[in-house]
């Protein structure tokens, strides 16, 4: 008598056509998600004259990098932009993550004794704020950072919404037990958060720290206001202000109906370096972010499952 072997098969174990099937629709959704940006791409490195008689194509039938020339003629003042803005970006970050991480863990402890009414400040400021010209007011007058690099950080340091994120992973993710054993052991309370909490909170940290880089990245308005000395104009700031003259030469090219100004109206590189622009704030961004997706699927579940 023969003993058929049965084989079990997991639930959870998706048969090849199924499997299949789900990869395609997975990489289907993942082109439509990079196709546009590769279309500005293109579009960037698009002469302008085919623009005009083609409209825009994924296969151009002429090249060229006129919208980045233009865009360089800037020179120093581009490449300081870029330094202004690596710069506040990463302190700016580094800050905002060391004040956020804090805040949020002193009121995620059951044993501190205000934690309401310090949970109750960062809710209100969700809701109400002092406005534009009183916080202009402050930030001028008060702290004197007018033409600051300081101005461009200290607005943007703390967020009431990543702080209540953070309290949530605390909550949710850290044991009181494992920091009851760190004091048994004779850790103070900056201790056990440096030692133990830190540690196990990368995934919270790394997806507030990615929210607070794109917030300092995009920057401009910040920089709008308080900001007057050229060589402390950020990279958004700047581009924005490229766009500002290009647009200024147009509006004065048709104003005059020379032959001088209709021919640079003609040659000048419009929806191409409107498209560069957008290559150049988005690039060096969307390359630093596979350092963060890691963390990042993980962070964005914080609270997601109860048990």
């Amino acid at each position: 008598m023969t003993l058929r072997k049965t084989k079990h098969r997991d639930v959870h174990e998706l048969s090849r056509g199924t499997n299949l099937l789900f990869n395609i629709i997975a990489g289907a959704f993942a082109l439509m998600c990079v196709y546009p940006f590769l279309f500005v791409i293109v579009i960037s490195l698009t002469d302008e004259e085919s623009l005009a008689r083609k409209g825009y194509t994924l296969f151009p039938e002429k090249w060229s990098f006129s919208a980045y020339e233009y865009i360089f003629k800037a020179g120093d003042q581009l490449l300081n932009s870029y330094g202004i803005t690596i710069f506040i970006t990463l302190v700016g970050t580094l800050i905002s993550l060391v004040v956020i991480s804090l805040y949020a863990y002193a009121i995620s402890r059951k044993n501190f004794s205000y934690r309401g009414f310090f949970s109750f400040i960062a809710f209100f400021t969700m809701l109400f704020n002092g406005g534009l010209v009183p916080t202009y007011m402050v930030i001028t007058q008060v702290l004197g950072l007018k033409d600051s690099i300081w101005a461009l950080i200290l607005p943007l340091i703390m967020n009431a919404f990543y702080v209540l994120i953070m309290r949530t992973f605390y909550n949710t993710t850290v044991p009181d037990a494992i920091i009851e054993s760190a004091k048994i052991d004779g850790a103070g309370e900056l201790r056990a958060f440096i030692t133990i909490v830190l540690p196990i909170s990368l995934p919270g940290i790394a997806t507030i720290g990615l929210f607070a880089t794109l917030g300092f990245w995009n920057d401009w308005f910040n920089a709008l206001l308080y900001i007057d000395n050229p060589s402390l104009v950020p990279l958004q700031s700047m581009l924005m202000r490229i766009e500002n003259s290009m647009q200024f030469l147009l509006s004065n090219a048709q104003l005059n109906s020379s032959g001088q100004s209709l021919e640079m109206l003609r040659t000048l590189p419009q929806e191409a370096t409107r498209m560069a622009l957008v290559v150049l704030a988005t690039l060096p961004i969307a390359c630093a972010y596979p350092f963060f997706q890691r963390y990042f699927v993980q962070g964005l579940t914080i609270g997601a499952v109860k048990e």
